[in-house]
């Protein structure tokens, strides 16, 4: 009996050793399989934002399950952000710290990853970018103490996946040719708070503000500042006018359809106001560029 019981607890072992092996070993190729597929996207990320690529893929691996999660699989949600406030996209319901928690859906996992930048370039994050890019530890615990999780544990999953799978060779990778000859279109704003409305980065002029001195704080140039916000070289700011800092969107996003025209706006206004390009503005209303809007009456917004 005690040898057939040492035979059963030894062949046990032997079933418990293989499949812990066998988890460990789709783990490890779902883990590289996905670092893989988005380790150029990652890479892009953080030449045009400033952002560890290891860090990206890290919070990617562990927020989506390495691709596998319900929210990932069915929502293109790969690092686990809820809706908030300024979301407009489309939402999903999942449990996580509290039952039926509102997340973002997206139609491509690259909106993901777009959207995962945008979101780390808010001022709450704003520390994060006066680290050294290749500082993946500071990184990851600089995450955990701004709130990214309630996980106490955060930081040290990040620096675990991170050394597990190497993924610190990648803050290294310099740009290529064709990456140096494209201009960054954003970049992470330290001089200037930052803010995101309407999915479009934007800044609030100060008192006295120029094109040019936008451009000195932000690693702009004053050309495409202009540009974004549809303006001549000669445009006086004001204070607290809403200066873009990319391209606006030829309608306005979810639920903003109508505009009620008040007093002192013009069209001009009006399209800085939702982030949408004035000629879009003039098109989707079926008006000519002579057309001054009047108090009171109704504007199309997409």
């Amino acid at each position: 009996m005690k040898a057939f019981f040492r035979l059963f607890m030894f062949i046990a072992a032997l079933v418990w050793c293989a499949d812990t092996h066998a988890e460990s070993q789709k783990k490890m190729t779902s883990y590289q399989k996905y670092i893989k597929e988005y380790k150029d996207l990652a890479i892009d990320h953080m030449h045009r934002y400033k952002i560890p690529a290891s860090i990206t893929l890290a919070q990617g691996l562990l927020e989506s399950g390495a691709g596998r999660s319900e929210l990932a699989r069915k929502s293109n949600n790969h690092f686990g952000i809820k809706c908030h406030s300024d979301w407009k996209g489309k939402k999903v319901y999942h449990d996580d710290d509290r039952r039926g928690e509102c997340f973002r859906k997206y139609k491509r996992v690259a909106d993901s990853y777009e959207d995962h930048s945008k979101f780390l370039l808010r001022p709450r994050y704003s520390s994060l970018f006066r680290l050294n890019i290749r500082n993946y530890k500071k990184w990851a615990k600089g995450l955990q103490k701004c709130g990214y999780a309630t996980d106490r544990s955060y930081a040290n999953k990040l620096i675990k996946i991170i050394e597990d799978y190497e993924l610190y060779e990648y803050d290294t990778v310099k740009k290529g040719r064709r990456e140096r000859e494209k201009e960054a279109e954003v970049l992470p704003v330290l001089k200037r708070e930052v803010f995101l409305a309407n999915g479009l980065l934007y800044i609030h002029a100060t008192d006295d503000d120029t094109f040019e001195k936008i451009a000195h704080d932000t690693g702009f140039k004053a050309k495409h500042l202009l540009k974004y916000n549809e303006v001549p070289d000669d445009y006086p700011l004001q204070q607290g006018d809403i200066v873009y800092l990319e391209k606006k969107k030829k309608k306005a996003d979810k639920p903003n359809y109508e505009h009620v025209v008040e007093v002192g706006e013009s069209m001009y206004s009006i399209s800085q106001q939702y982030g949408i390009q004035v000629k879009s503005l003039y098109k989707l209303n079926k008006k000519d560029e002579d057309y001054v809007p009047e108090e009171g009456e109704v504007l199309r917004l997409r």
